[in-house]
Protein backbone atom coordinates (compact mmCIF):
# COMPACT_ATOMS: atom_id res chain seq x y z
CA UNK A 1 0.00 0.00 0.00
CA UNK A 2 1.35 3.15 -1.11
CA UNK A 3 0.84 6.80 0.88
CA UNK A 4 1.21 10.53 -0.07
CA UNK A 5 1.71 12.82 3.06
CA UNK A 6 2.31 16.01 2.54
CA UNK A 7 3.45 18.50 5.60
CA UNK A 8 3.33 22.59 5.28
CA UNK A 9 3.48 25.07 7.62
CA UNK A 10 0.37 26.17 9.29
CA UNK A 11 -0.66 29.37 7.56
CA UNK A 12 -0.42 31.30 10.51
CA UNK A 13 3.29 30.75 10.53
CA UNK A 14 5.66 33.27 8.43
CA UNK A 15 7.42 31.31 5.78
CA UNK A 16 10.42 32.89 4.46
CA UNK A 17 11.33 30.09 2.11
CA UNK A 18 8.44 30.47 0.06
CA UNK A 19 8.62 34.38 0.08
CA UNK A 20 12.04 33.82 -1.22
CA UNK A 21 10.63 31.49 -4.30
CA UNK A 22 7.87 34.15 -4.85
CA UNK A 23 10.30 36.67 -4.98
CA UNK A 24 12.91 35.05 -7.27
CA UNK A 25 9.69 33.71 -9.27
CA UNK A 26 8.99 37.15 -9.75
CA UNK A 27 12.54 38.44 -10.61
CA UNK A 28 12.48 35.87 -13.71
CA UNK A 29 8.95 37.38 -15.17
CA UNK A 30 6.45 35.34 -13.41
CA UNK A 31 4.38 38.55 -12.41
CA UNK A 32 1.23 36.82 -11.42
CA UNK A 33 2.79 35.08 -8.67
CA UNK A 34 1.63 36.49 -5.22
CA UNK A 35 2.50 33.74 -2.66
CA UNK A 36 4.57 30.71 -2.72
CA UNK A 37 4.50 27.99 0.14
CA UNK A 38 6.85 25.22 0.38
CA UNK A 39 6.59 22.64 2.16
CA UNK A 40 7.65 18.25 2.46
CA UNK A 41 5.83 15.51 0.57
CA UNK A 42 6.96 12.05 1.77
CA UNK A 43 6.03 8.64 -0.29
CA UNK A 44 5.79 5.68 2.03
CA UNK A 45 4.95 2.28 1.35
CA UNK A 46 3.49 -0.45 4.07
CA UNK A 47 3.20 -4.04 3.91
CA UNK A 48 0.27 -6.38 4.76
CA UNK A 49 -1.82 -3.89 6.67
CA UNK A 50 -5.59 -3.20 6.31
CA UNK A 51 -6.79 0.86 5.29
CA UNK A 52 -8.00 1.29 8.46
CA UNK A 53 -4.54 0.40 10.02
CA UNK A 54 -2.36 2.13 7.56
CA UNK A 55 -4.34 5.09 8.52
CA UNK A 56 -3.79 5.09 12.15
CA UNK A 57 0.08 4.41 11.54
CA UNK A 58 0.45 7.33 9.39
CA UNK A 59 -1.38 9.24 11.11
CA UNK A 60 0.87 8.57 13.94
CA UNK A 61 4.23 8.53 11.91
CA UNK A 62 2.82 12.43 10.22
CA UNK A 63 1.93 13.58 13.53
CA UNK A 64 5.14 12.16 15.71
CA UNK A 65 8.19 12.29 13.30
CA UNK A 66 7.16 13.98 9.72
CA UNK A 67 5.78 17.11 11.02
CA UNK A 68 6.40 19.30 13.87
CA UNK A 69 2.67 19.90 15.47
CA UNK A 70 3.63 23.36 16.76
CA UNK A 71 3.87 24.61 13.36
CA UNK A 72 2.90 22.40 10.98
CA UNK A 73 -0.20 20.36 9.25
CA UNK A 74 -0.15 17.40 8.01
CA UNK A 75 -2.28 15.74 5.22
CA UNK A 76 -2.05 11.57 3.51
CA UNK A 77 -3.40 9.90 0.95
CA UNK A 78 -3.94 6.25 0.64
CA UNK A 79 -3.23 5.16 -2.68
CA UNK A 80 -4.63 1.47 -3.57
Amino acid sequence: MKVHVWVMLKPTVLDPQGQTIQQALVSLGYRSVRDVRQGKFFIIELDGTSREEAEKQIASIARDVLANPVIEEFRFEILD
